[in-house]
């Protein structure tokens, strides 16, 4: 599904919106640069925002905090009375119902903050940084906002930050560049991208890497930064021209190796395209083409990939190779703001479902298969402490999704307050590890029937029936309560044919975008044999 976002702005962010749809494939609208207020104050009905995903308040203090302007015009405010301004554009932004919203952080107009006292006491700069920490603490409580530091993007441009001749024909205050910074699974290369040298030519223990050599410790620094990006959910795989038992045996036995073959979910090794080999790993761990990042020493092969995927990001390294790591925390699409206990897990969690598919391979069934790894399945009423997850189940999942709909923490729990709505949370495990909590489903008696409002289960244990242990719990949901129709309104989208599809082929009628299912008749839903299904309270 295509992300929907708004940008509010007191100045012209053009730009930066063809930015975000040329880049990410986002659909932005903008508003007359100077109606940021009216849009805020504004109460919009829930048809308005229903499609909206993100909201952007990018302004210029200068131009919303009426007294810090005052104050640098030489005026003599009190902080106080400027943070009241400040508490009460942040309960404008408090009062949105949008599920994400961003906020570049306030920072000095062009040319003033120069003075030698800036920072001290009363300050121009001593309070501007006030402010800015004040709106944090009024908002940083609430998931949904996330603070761009603006400060760090004219510090990377400088001077290139600001066009003065733009802002006076067409009120942009920035630069080209500044919105591209504003605006932005791992694939790495090997040979001169993750170590010096190419391994086939002059083997493993002569690698660049590590030891007293500039460019060997700044590999090593390199790697330890890709490691710290993996612990924060990110996915390592590799794409690289070698003969695969030469590369393997170099990452396995070089001691300088930060990175060891676990931290990677699976590797192309071989002389073929890396365009191909990409598309294959795409589909191996089934994510989206547009997941991917692309890391590569050779211009060439970076060339290749943009022209035949450009929906991978492929970063663009510098000849420096001492340079590398610097390049790489540059990056903005390697900003996360959230990190869940699945997401610190993710690379586990893929190289345990490789084996799966390993072993799927060689049985000449599926049901053999899935007799073979013993799934278990833990269904539990929804409890607090796991509502982060479950949040980012219902924003994040898209393919097996009822509804799509999108929540936030507090619409969750305002939504389950109601007596006559349940929801149960899905945990799966096999022979090979622990998914995590991978599924849930949520419903509401209305008129006497049971309807299911979400339906959602994560990709990564598609074609193991767990659907099937799903619907048979409502089923004994039902049966307990004396309801005899279960009803599912599918709402479709881009991706969401997959539930679909597991509708299709149940006992559920369909008509239309309803299905229903007649208890009375379907006592005995089959459920998977093969699958231990534990309640817990």
């Amino acid at each position: 599904m295509i992300e929907k976002g708004i940008i509010l702005s007191d100045f012209n962010v053009e730009n930066l919106a063809l930015l975000l749809k040329n880049n990410y494939s986002f659909e932005i609208s903008t508003l007359p640069h100077g109606t940021v207020h009216n849009w805020l104050i504004a109460k919009k009905s829930k048809e308005e925002i229903k499609d909206i995903d993100f909201i952007i308040v990018w302004t210029r203090i200068e131009s919303v905090i009426s007294l810090f302007n005052r104050k640098l015009n030489g005026s003599d405010i009190k902080l106080n009375l400027i943070f009241k301004e400040v508490d009460e554009f942040c309960s404008l932004l408090l009062s949105q119902k949008v599920n994400h919203i961003f906020l570049p952080l306030w920072h000095l107009p062009n040319n003033y903050g120069n003075n030698i006292n800036d920072l001290k006491n009363g300050g121009i700069q001593n309070i501007l940084n006030k402010i800015n920490l004040r709106m944090i603490d009024n908002l940083e409580n609430q998931k949904r906002f996330t603070f761009l530091n603006t400060n760090n993007w004219i510090i990377k441009l400088g001077e290139k930050s600001f066009d003065e001749k733009s802002w006076y024909l067409a009120k942009i205050p920035y630069s080209i560049n500044l919105f591209k910074i504003a605006a932005e699974l791992i694939i790495l290369d090997l040979d001169d991208t993750l170590w010096g040298g190419i391994v086939g030519d002059i083997g493993w223990k002569a690698l660049a890497l590590g030891g007293h050599d500039p460019k060997g410790e700044a590999f090593v620094d390199f790697q330890n930064e890709l490691k710290t990006l993996k612990k924060k959910g990110y996915v390592l795989a590799i794409v690289s021209k070698n003969e695969e038992n030469t590369a393997l045996n170099a990452i396995k036995k070089h001691p300088e190796m930060r990175l060891k073959i676990d931290d990677f979910v699976t590797w192309r090794i071989n002389w073929e395209d890396k365009a191909e080999n990409i598309i294959e790993i795409v589909e191996e761990l089934n994510i989206g083409i547009n997941s991917v990042v692309f890391i590569d020493d050779n211009p060439l092969e970076r060339a290749r990939v943009k022209e035949a995927l450009p929906e991978v990001k492929v970063i663009e390294l510098p000849k420096d190779k001492m340079l590398y790591k610097k390049t790489l925390l540059e990056q903005s699409c390697f900003d996360k703001n959230e990190i869940s206990e699945e997401d610190l897990q993710k690379t586990e969690l893929f190289i345990v479902e490789k084996k799966r598919k390993e072993l799927k391979n060689k049985l000449s069934s599926v049901k053999d298969w899935l007799r073979s790894i013993d799934i278990k399945v833990e269904c539990s009423d929804f409890k607090n402490h796991d509502i982060e997850r479950v949040v980012q189940l219902i924003n994040k999942t898209n393919q097996m999704n009822l509804s799509t709909r999108r929540l936030t923490d507090l619409d969750l729990t305002i939504w389950l307050s109601n007596k006559k709505r349940k929801l149960w949370t899905f945990r799966v495990s096999d022979k090979f590890g622990d998914s995590g909590l991978v599924g849930i489903v949520s419903t509401e008696i209305i008129n006497g029937e049971c309807n299911i409002i979400d339906f959602i289960l994560s990709c990564r244990v598609f074609g193991r029936e767990i659907e099937n242990i799903m619907i048979y719990k409502v089923i004994e949901y039902c049966l307990v309560n004396k309801m005899n129709t279960l009803k599912a309104v599918y709402k479709k989208t881009q991706k969401n044919k997959p539930c679909l599809d597991f509708l299709l082929s149940t006992k559920f009628r369909k008509e239309n975008n309803i299905f229903t299912l007649d208890i009375s008749e379907n006592k005995k839903f089959n459920k998977p044999n093969f699958i231990k299904l534990i309640n817990t309270p």
